[in-house]
């Protein structure tokens, strides 16, 4: 049996690095996953708007015969609008990346936990190592970095409200992990590769999809029953110096 057997999940950004390794992981232990994405694979959707996400949620349970567990890959890079630091983070960066990053997940927990509260559940969203720690000149991305810290404040939030009625939420924040969004920039850039030497010591390299997707799977999981608002780094050891 897998650690998720018989359960059922959503799972948004289902169509990106971190998102489709979930719901490979997922689908491995033994859960039927519902993608939503902006280019799919189950759902098309764009979740920061209130009737797609309630649509994408309802479908999502009426597909699946209710929800077990939410995972929130759900974002965006804001640099190619014009994300940077403070004084210079342009105002359409700030708020495309604020509805992607934040909105979005804001809306997606919305419309999910009633159905998580019928039957007990949990939801774990993805935020940032940047959400913990300032970026200096090679990470300094404003909106990313508010967003992302936004997530950690909703998901804490959502945490203490609804542990009463058997509802987890917890967070998990990545560093540079080898994906598309990373591709561009941090993964493909020589200099920021060997930066990684120092920030990320446990393998001085970026982190793989894969690393993310076994910590989702424990929380979703019933190994995980007694942990709530819990913000976990995976990141090689960035936040620990």
């Amino acid at each position: 049996m897998g650690e998720l057997d018989g359960m059922a999940a959503i799972v948004t950004g289902a169509a990106g690095g971190i998102g489709s390794a979930v719901v490979r992981a997922f689908e491995d232990a033994g859960a039927s996953v519902f993608g939503v994405d902006l280019e799919g694979p189950d759902l098309l959707a764009d979740l920061t708007r209130a009737d797609e996400a309630e649509a994408a949620v309802t479908t999502a349970v009426e597909r699946l015969g209710g929800i077990d567990t939410v995972f929130n890959a759900v974002g965006i890079t804001g640099r190619p609008f014009g994300d940077g630091p403070v004084d210079v983070c342009s105002e359409d960066a700030w708020d495309r990346v604020l509805a992607a990053n934040l909105k979005a997940v804001f809306l997606v927990c919305k419309y999910a936990l009633p159905h998580l509260v019928a039957g007990g559940g949990s939801i774990t969203n993805v935020s940032s190592v940047l959400a913990l720690v300032g970026g200096d000149e090679d990470f300094a991305t404003a909106a990313y970095a508010a967003s992302k810290g936004g997530v950690v404040a909703l998901s804490r939030s959502i945490a203490a409200y609804y542990a009463p009625q058997g509802v987890r939420c917890n967070v998990i924040c990545p560093a540079v992990i080898e994906t598309p969004m990373t591709a561009g920039r941090s993964v493909a850039d020589p200099r920021i590769r060997e930066r990684l030497r120092e920030l990320q010591p446990l393998t001085g390299e970026p982190g793989r999809p894969e690393d993310v997707a076994g910590a989702a799977v424990y929380l979703a999981s019933p190994a995980a029953r007694f942990v709530t608002g819990v913000v976990l780094p995976v990141d090689g050891g960035w936040t620990a110096h």
